[in-house]
């Protein structure tokens, strides 16, 4: 069988089980099966399709047809140009959040802290676009943490990065000029409408905290000030509907200069606030 004729009824499988965009994440796992680049593809689809990569093929298509996400198949997803494992037990990286990256390098800065760092998507770009930087990225989960781990190391940025299990701040000493997160913020009523790949495929602890969905942000705007340095930043990322009642939390607790920041599709993305000192 040649590498077309299997994407061709690929296609129409994860067409008939609901999947919103089955060409390409049929061509992303036939690339995968075949162990090229999803940019040779098409050079390589007039190819035999030899028995081992058809297997591999086969159930990868079964996965996503099961609603798998496609990363979770890959075991990595591309953000800010580089690529980071992911596991069930993190939060896939989105492309929205590079806005929070984008604005985090608007300024300089060189110790930073993650609340929340997951796959480490966030504070491990961040440490390899500023390489005189130091962090720390906490967790409260020690699977998540082995992810970031290695993720790291993959970008080797191991060296100045510290990796802790964490409820927040509390296992957090020390001060620093930027403080970033990507907290869960999905209210509980929402979780619901949500699309099954981050529904059931995606830990739970990063989606919601329950209830509004804005716990997360009042803890962070009650235990960040101790651990900031004066005129320090602190970037959060937010749902698209909740950038006033974020604004009032942290303008509430003392910080300045609260904005709010659009991502590319003209959504509320991130909030920016300072805190005085």
């Amino acid at each position: 069988m040649s590498a077309a004729l299997a994407l061709r009824g690929a296609i129409s499988r994860l067409r008939q089980a609901g999947i919103p965009d089955p060409v390409r994440d049929a061509r992303l796992l036939l690339a995968h099966a075949m162990g090229i680049g999803a940019d040779r593809l098409t050079l390589a689809l007039h190819d035999p399709l030899h028995d081992a990569a058809l297997a591999r093929f086969d159930a990868a298509i079964d996965a996503r047809a099961a609603r798998r996400p496609v990363s979770h198949i890959l075991g990595q997803r591309a953000f800010w140009g580089r690529d980071f494992i992911v596991t069930a037990d993190v939060l896939d990286p989105r492309p929205e959040t590079e806005t929070l990256i984008a604005a985090a390098l608007n300024t300089r800065f060189s110790r930073l802290l993650d609340l929340g760092t997951g796959s480490g998507a966030i504070i491990l770009t961040l440490l390899a676009e500023v390489p005189h930087a130091l962090g720390i990225g906490v967790d409260l989960s020690a699977a998540a943490l082995a992810v970031a781990q290695e993720n790291a190391t993959a970008l080797a940025v191991q060296g100045r990065v510290e990796l802790i299990q964490s409820d927040w701040f509390d296992a957090v000493n020390g001060r620093f000029d930027l403080i970033v997160s990507n907290p869960p913020y999905i209210a509980a009523h929402e979780m619901a409408g949500l699309a099954p790949e981050v529904r059931e495929h995606e830990p739970r602890i990063a989606l919601t905290p329950g209830g509004d969905g804005l716990q997360a942000y009042r803890v962070i705007a009650a235990g960040a000030a101790a651990h900031m340095t004066p005129q320090a930043r602190l970037l959060l990322e937010i749902g698209p509907t909740q950038a006033q009642a974020v604004t009032q939390i942290l303008t509430e607790a003392g910080f300045a200069g609260v904005q709010t920041l659009r991502d590319l599709d003209g959504r509320d993305r991130v909030i920016q606030a300072r805190w005085p000192g």
